[in-house]
């Protein structure tokens, strides 16, 4: 399997979940759809400043979605406060992502992209809640949307 087919597996149902957004075919439509900021991070790799983001402090209870494809990727009560900056959740959906190798900036990371549309979600760690598997998926908030939970 190529690494191209590796992405296409969805976590969600593409005709049921009116979240979902057209995937773009050329980086030419993703700078069209993406502002600057968001195009940066989501299709290169980027990141956001920490303690900036706007889910960083954020208990809304929803589901977190890419927010260049409306993938749905963590739920809610998977999120916690880790104090690094940035949006931390335990666990993601099954199937929402997929991790590579990261060896920039003379480091050795694990990146997290969406499995849908491949873009940049953040990065993961070890040392997240031991109670919770102890992985701390370190996102950017300008990678994620949240959907609201329904009241």
């Amino acid at each position: 399997m190529s690494q191209t087919d590796e992405f296409r597996a969805l976590a969600t149902d593409e005709e049921t979940d009116s979240g979902l957004k057209p995937v773009p075919a050329t980086d030419a439509e993703w700078r069209d759809r993406l502002d600057p900021k968001a195009y940066d991070v989501l299709r290169r790799a980027g990141t956001e400043r920490p303690f900036v983001g706007k889910y960083v402090d954020t208990d809304e209870e929803g589901i977190y979605r890419c927010a260049a494809c409306g993938n749905q990727l963590f739920a809610s009560d998977a999120k916690f406060h880790s104090e690094c900056g940035w949006p931390s959740f335990s666990n993601a959906l099954p199937g929402a992502v997929v991790f590579l190798e990261d060896h920039s900036h003379g480091m050795f990371r694990t990146e997290v992209r969406c499995a849908r549309c491949q873009s940049h979600l953040g990065h993961i760690f070890n040392d997240g809640p031991r109670e919770a598997g102890g992985m701390r998926y370190c996102m950017n908030s300008i990678a994620l949307d949240l959907e609201p939970a329904s009241k």
